[in-house]
């Protein structure tokens, strides 16, 4: 029966429906044959609960305010500011793209709106100081991934939901992994720029850095007060995504003028198709996990693995990074992080391990699968904006997808890298 039910999605997904299809479908295939109960009321029931998390409010203001950003003067203010500094390095370009993905990750929280608002002004610029397409398009989309660990993270709020962590702590512990991960980056920007023989750019002068700064300094104002003020204790997580909403129409509507106040019409109109897009998934993914769960299914499929494994930190660990790393590849991270979490939850709980640490491990596969062939989201992000066919995108991804993965055992080996900063504000 449980083959039937694999069967089915895979059939359905195949066909090209969308991801909440094949989860409802399979959720009514474990009520009707596997508990043998006709009550659709109960999974109706589950998805509305699945919604009711105050938490998720966060959502669609962050993806409100994400796509105020993108549309306005943000993304290239920064990315000024940050070539101004670095430019003049082997690398200084390439390494501009990630830093750059870095601090428009801390005021978007998404990984696809970090692409389009980086993927247009820097890839013509890296093409034209002779980097390869491959290599651009790549470095965008991998950099782009960092914008799921730094504040604010939507992986992070859906995690928190699901897991009751804390969202402000898995807010503040995604700093030190994300900024270690553009260090890793930056490195193999450096060494390959050597290897292709590329010079740097002129240095910049102090003038220029100081008047980039200044131009730089209200975009970077917004993660500092989302997330100082969320340890400041003036709002909360979900209050300070209304304040990044405020935040962001003042400066792109009022002090910038870079978005009209007719278009915010149309902004928030593709706000609420995406929002929900992402509520309806997390509603059914919220039933199919309370269907497996009651049919006892993860019990059968993970326990022996959990009894051979036991209690060891670092195993259990890397069993999250894999099962979360392989499901990311093939289905919509928010889908992962609301199945697998709660699957796992015993095993965490058995190992003694800290909820906050986990939820960065698990968003950073989120991360890692955005980008990770064969479907993930980041990649057909870069194919609409780009207008490059799939093969060309993801030719050169290998190389940083490795150095993701190296950041991944870095990271659950030495756990003090996620939870240091929570230490500090507990």
């Amino acid at each position: 029966m449980l083959t039937l039910i694999i069967v089915a999605m895979i059939v359905l997904l195949l066909l090209g429906f969308p991801m909440m299809v094949p989860l409802l479908v399979a959720s009514l295939m474990f009520l009707f044959l596997v508990l043998d109960m006709t009550n659709v009321g109960l999974l109706m029931g589950q998805m509305i609960s699945g919604v009711q998390s105050w938490a998720l409010a966060a959502v669609p203001l962050f993806i409100f305010a994400a796509d105020l950003m993108t549309r306005g003067h943000t993304a290239n203010r920064l990315l000024d500011l940050v070539q101004s500094f670095v430019g003049h390095l082997r690398g200084g370009l390439p390494i501009t793209t990630a830093a750059g993905c870095t601090l428009f990750g801390a005021v978007s929280g998404s990984t696809q709106a970090t692409v389009v608002a980086m993927g247009g002004p820097m890839r013509p610029k890296l093409l034209q100081k002779g980097y390869s397409d491959a290599f651009s398009i790549a470095l965008i989309i991998n950099a782009s991934d960092i914008a799921l660990l730094i504040p604010p993270s939507i992986g992070m709020i859906i995690y928190g939901v699901v897991s009751g962590a804390s969202i402000g702590d898995l807010f503040i512990a995604g700093i030190l992994p994300g900024f270690l991960i553009l260090v890793m980056f930056s490195v193999y920007c450096w060494i390959g720029s050597i290897r292709m023989g590329i010079e740097p750019e002129e240095r910049a002068s102090w003038l220029a850095r100081w008047q980039a700064l200044k131009k730089a300094l209200l975009p970077l104002g917004f993660p500092v007060v989302v997330v100082g003020g969320i340890y400041g204790g003036l709002f909360s997580p979900t209050e300070a995504a209304a304040i990044a909403v405020l935040y962001a129409v003042v400066l792109e509507v009022v002090i910038l003028r870079s978005v009209k106040v007719r278009e915010l019409w149309d902004i928030a109109l593709s706000t609420g198709l995406i929002t929900g897009v992402v509520f309806i998934l997390v509603a059914a993914g919220n039933a199919f996990t309370y269907t497996i769960s009651f049919a006892g299914i993860p019990q059968a499929i993970l326990g022996p693995v959990i009894e051979t494994i036991g209690d060891s930190q670092t195993l259990v660990l890397g069993l999250i990074a894999i099962s979360f790393f392989v499901g990311c590849m093939f289905v919509d991270p928010i889908v992962v992080i609301l199945i697998l979490t709660p699957l796992f939850k015993p095993a965490v709980e058995i190992a003694g391990l800290d909820p906050i640490h986990v939820g960065v491990i698990v968003t950073l596969q989120a991360a890692i699968g955005s980008a990770t062939p064969p479907f993930g989201c980041d990649i057909f992000t870069a194919m609409a904006v780009f207008r490059r066919p799939y093969f060309d995108v993801i030719k050169g991804t290998p190389p940083f997808i490795c150095i993701l993965l190296l950041a991944t055992v870095v990271l659950i080996m030495f756990p003090s890298i996620s939870l240091w900063l929570p230490s500090l504000t507990n």
